[in-house]
């Protein structure tokens, strides 16, 4: 595939909290032109043991409804070993409130659900490049 120079992330990881396979499927689809270093995980457990021994992570798209423990709270266990973290919350929950509760867990911005690539890829990059 080509890569997308607009949103060219060659050399960054970028780690997707998703438990559902099909919006994994979805992410990897549209991130996959960008040359980066793609990481799955399907808890906030596995996602806050592959942050803490994997310290060069460039990004986190964080799922807010997870298994085993919120993203909102994986965000703030993760945001206390990497405070300069990019974390973005991405999810389906848009009720009133729900983007200032993932901002004042420590998420850096927030992508409701469906995705939309070209708000994705734009947030991405502000923190990114």
């Amino acid at each position: 595939m080509e890569t997308n120079f607009r949103h060219d992330f060659s050399g960054k990881t970028i780690l997707i909290v998703e438990d559902e396979m099909s919006n994994f499927a979805l992410l990897e689809a549209l991130l996959s032109t960008t040359e980066a270093k793609i990481i799955h995980v399907t808890t906030g457990i596995a996602a806050i043991d592959y942050a803490i021994n994997h310290p060069e992570l460039d990004m986190v798209l964080m799922d807010i409804k997870l298994p085993d423990v919120n993203g909102y709270e994986v965000t703030k266990r993760i945001r206390v070993l990497y405070p300069e973290l990019p974390i973005i919350a991405q999810t389906a929950f848009v009720m009133s409130g729900d983007k200032e509760k993932a901002l004042r867990s420590g998420c850096n911005a927030y992508i409701p659900k469906p995705i939309d690539l070209n708000k994705l890829l734009d947030t991405m990059s502000g923190f990114l490049l």
